[in-house]
């Protein structure tokens, strides 16, 4: 047997990798006043509908969706804004009128053609402010995600910013696109066919050669937009300014999903080639109303853990694991064995990491297993050390040993430094 296509198994020699990249993000959330919020990878079909867009990608190609025992449609999360949206609006957490800062950390699903650092089952981490209309909250959502890249020693990062509008100006925008391009049809591939006259902004970042070269002199968004988008667009370039953060504009940023209003953006990472994007997000103010709660500004971006490890791997970012003290007992017999649980309880409690034998090998096979689990010391226990009421204890660096009395043992270790 093997995994499905698409999936990994993250091994434990590879775990402590993503301990680093979670334990960064985690420490960046709690200073920036985030709290974690984990919502249930299955979901009802019709929330990624209405809070997506049925005419996304997601939502009419990539998603896992199947009929549940009770004939319901469910579906795995192929993202986790809708779900963090419909438990804010289930648990009623708007009726405080307070702003609510959430992150997540999880699986996602999408069924998509794997490539590196692109899985169909593909861990994210993403981050909602909900409730926040001000341009303060989008330069803090975008700072915070610059802050995260640098403190993992990520750089050569471009951020490509742009407004798609709202829906007082975005409609004359759509009408402007769809005469722009319905004598260029033909040109153009079959998806962005049925597009053209459902969501016409996507067919600014298809990235098929024809359609891109359909696009080529397309009308620009920001010229198009009203005088309180247009307000909007400027304070957050003012905001970013001060905070020292350089950005692009790029007309052609609309991003994949039908929720985002005015803000939106990505951070790429151009070393990882033609799919460079490692983080993306933007506003998305009429994403609550529209899944059936109050009118609520919202925003916030998700970053795909598997494309940030490779960017981290490629430059070489990511530390080895801290050296901990590490012994091993080699016990002979079920009353040296006994001796030995209690030596290891004892350096337990001391937060040494220990391992003892399980599988009845020979003192020789034993060592042997503490050379491979690289421990620094050895405690042997035998007959004559049962004898003698005292353990044998081998510094596996130096190769020097000492007898210490049993009770003994856990103190005598603890004073070495690793």
């Amino acid at each position: 047997m093997q995994a499905l296509k698409g999936t990994h198994d993250i091994l434990p020699d590879e775990v402590y990798k993503w301990d680093y990249m979670e334990g960064v993000i985690r420490d960046v959330c709690a200073r920036y006043g985030y709290k974690e919020i984990r919502t249930p990878i299955i979901e009802a079909t019709e929330l990624f509908q209405r809070g997506i867009g049925d005419t996304t990608d997601v939502v009419t190609k990539e998603m896992y969706t199947f009929k549940d025992r009770g004939n319901r449609s469910v579906t795995l999360r192929p993202e986790n804004t809708a779900s963090a949206v419909r438990a804010y609006l289930e648990h009623k957490m708007y009726g405080d009128q307070q702003v609510h800062k959430m992150f997540y950390i999880g699986s996602m699903f999408r069924y998509d053609r794997p490539q590196a650092g692109r899985y169909r089952e593909f861990h994210q981490f993403g981050l909602e402010v909900l409730g926040a209309s001000s341009p303060l909250a989008d330069a803090e959502v975008i700072a915070m995600a610059c802050e995260i890249f640098h403190k993992l020693g990520l750089k050569d990062l471009d951020l490509h910013l742009n407004s798609i509008g709202d829906a007082n100006c975005r409609p004359q925008y759509r009408q402007k696109l769809i005469e722009f391009f319905e004598p260029k049809e033909s040109q153009l591939c079959e998806d962005c066919k049925a597009r053209l006259h459902k969501n016409p902004l996507r067919l600014l970042d298809c990235k098929e050669e024809g359609c891109k070269a359909a696009a080529v002199g397309a009308p620009v968004i920001t010229d198009y937009l009203c005088e309180s988008c247009h307000q909007k667009f400027e304070a957050l370039k003012s905001y970013l300014t001060a905070l020292g953060i350089s950005y692009t504009i790029d007309p052609k940023l609309v991003r994949g999903l039908d929720y985002y209003t005015n803000t939106a953006f990505e951070i790429q990472y151009p070393p990882l080639g033609a799919q460079s994007a490692v983080c993306g997000g933007g506003r998305y103010d009429g994403l609550v109303e529209e899944v059936g709660g109050p009118s609520t500004p919202g925003i916030g971006f998700a970053i795909g853990l598997e494309r940030l490890l490779l960017a981290l791997e490629m430059q070489h970012l990511i530390p080895e694991p801290k050296a901990e003290k590490h012994v091993y007992i080699a016990a002979l017999g079920e009353e040296a064995q006994a001796e030995g649980v209690k030596i290891q309880f004892a350096l337990r409690q001391d937060g040494v990491i220990i391992d003892m034998d399980l599988q009845g090998r020979s003192l020789k096979g034993q060592m042997k297993q503490a050379g491979k689990t690289k421990a620094d010391f050895t405690v042997i226990i035998g007959s004559n050390e049962l004898s003698s009421g005292k353990a044998m204890v081998k510094n596996m660096a130096e190769g020097t040993q000492e007898e210490i009395p049993f009770a003994e043992v856990a103190g005598y270790i603890a004073k070495f430094e690793k």
